[in-house]
C-alpha cells in the first residue's frame, strides 16, 4: 500500500496518539529535545504564547531571532532571556519584510525553524498601503512573503520546519477568492479573521507539498483558548458577550476562565509541531492539543463556553484546489514569486 504523502483534502488528518493532550505544557513537550546550534525565527515572539515559545526554544539550546514591530515592547518583554536577537519588521509593511529577510540572508546561515506566530484578531477595518485588509495581510500575506524570501535558508538546513499558527477561528469562514479584501461586501471582523486563519491552513498544505522534497515540512495549529494573551485586545466586550464568554458587566465568567489554557499549555502545540520526531514523516497537517486534529465533517459539537469542544479542521481549509489557488493569489498579491524549488 502506497504511503499517503500529502495532506491534500485532509488525507492525513487523524490523531497520531501523541501521548500528549490539552493540558500538556511546553515543558512536557520539549523534554529530551536538544536544539543546540539551531537557528529559529519566531514572529510575534515577544508576547503571549509567542514569548513562551521563544523561552522554551532558548532553554533547549536554540538561537532565536525575533522580528518585532514594537522594538521597545519586545526588549522589555524579553529582558533576561538569553540567545535572542530582536530585529525590526512590520508584517503590514512589505518593504520591512524585504529588509529583514535580506539582513538574515547576508549571514548565509541555515534557518532550521520558522515559526509564523504573529497575528491580529477582531480589529476594525484597516488597510495597508496596497489597500489589502489588515488581518489577511498580518496573518497570512506577510508570512507568505517572509517564508518565500527565506526559502533558500530553509532549504540549507536540510531538515527545516515552517509552523503557521492558525486557529479554530478558521471555522468561521472559508477563503473568499472573489473578494478577499472586502471591497464589495460589508466588513465583518470575525469573517476576516476566519478567512485569514483558513489561509494559514491552506498555505501549510501547499507549502508542505512543495517543500518536502527539499527537506522543508510545514504544520499549522490551533493553540487553544489561552488566558493571558493580548490577541483579543482590539475586540469589543460585545463580541465576547456574543460568544458567551463575558457577563453583562463585561467580565469573563469565572467558570469559563477556569477552562482556558495557560500560556505554557497554549504554546505546547507550537513546540510539538516545531520539534517532535513524531512528525518526521508527516506534514501539511493542522494540529491541536499537541496532536494532529481530526477532520470536522459536521460530527463535532462546538460550544464557545466549553473550549475543549472547539476542535477539528474544516475540509475547506485543507482543500487541495483551494491550497493551490491561494498560493497563486498570494504570489500575485505580494508580487513575490515563490517557486519552492
Amino acid at each position: 500500500m502506497e504511503q499517503i504523502k500529502d495532506n491534500y483534502n485532509g488525507a492525513l488528518q487523524k490523531s497520531l496518539g501523541s501521548g500528549f493532550n490539552a493540558k500538556s505544557t511546553t515543558t512536557d513537550v520539549i523534554k529530551g529535545i536538544d536544539l543546540t546550534g539551531k537557528t529559529v525565527i519566531v514572529t510575534g515572539g515577544y508576547a503571549g504564547s509567542g514569548l513562551e515559545t521563544v523561552k522554551t526554544l532558548v532553554l533547549a539550546g536554540a538561537n532565536v531571532i525575533i522580528p518585532a514591530r514594537d522594538i521597545n515592547k519586545a526588549a522589555t518583554n524579553l529582558a533576561g532571556v538569553t540567545n535572542v536577537v530582536i530585529k525590526a519588521m512590520d508584517l503590514m509593511d512589505p518593504a520591512s519584510i524585504d529588509a529583514f529577510a535580506v539582513d538574515f540572508l547576508k549571514t548565509a546561515e541555515p534557518l532550521h525553524l520558522l515559526i509564523n506566530n504573529a497575528g491580529i484578531m477582531w480589529v476594525p477595518l484597516q488597510r495597508d498601503v496596497r489597500g489589502y485588509e489588515s488581518q489577511l495581510v498580518t496573518n497570512h500575506l506577510g508570512h507568505f512573503q517572509l517564508t518565500a524570501l527565506l526559502w533558500s535558508a530553509l532549504k540549507k538546513a536540510h531538515g527545516a520546519r515552517v509552523i503557521n499558527v492558525s486557529s479554530y477561528g478558521h471555522q468561521i469562514a472559508s477563503f473568499n477568492f472573489d473578494d478577499p479584501n472586502f471591497l464589495h461586501r460589508d466588513y465583518e471582523t470575525l469573517s476576516a479573521y476566519g478567512q485569514s486563519k483558513t489561509a494559514n491552513n491552506l498555505f501549510t498544505v501547499e507549502l508542505d507539498h512543495r517543500g518536502k522534497d527539499f527537506g522543508v515540512r510545514s504544520y499549522s495549529l490551533h493553540p487553544g483558548s489561552v488566558n493571558g494573551t493580548d490577541l483579543g485586545r482590539a475586540a469589543s466586550v460585545e463580541l465576547f458577550q456574543q460568544m458567551g464568554m463575558f457577563d453583562a458587566d463585561g467580565s469573563i465568567f469565572p467558570e469559563v476562565a477556569a477552562k482556558l489554557k495557560t500560556v505554557e499549555q497554549g504554546a505546547a502545540t507550537s513546540i510539538w509541531c516545531a520539534t517532535s520526531p513524531q512528525l518526521d514523516d508527516i506534514g501539511g497537517v493542522y494540529c491541536e492539543n499537541v496532536d494532529v486534529a481530526d477532520l470536522d465533517l459536521g460530527n463535532i459539537e462546538h460550544h464557545y463556553d466549553e473550549p475543549l469542544t472547539l476542535r477539528g479542521v474544516k475540509p475547506y481549509s485543507v482543500d487541495a484546489d483551494s491550497a493551490k489557488r491561494l498560493w497563486t493569489l498570494s504570489e500575485e498579491m505580494t508580487g513575490v514569486k515563490f517557486a519552492a524549488n
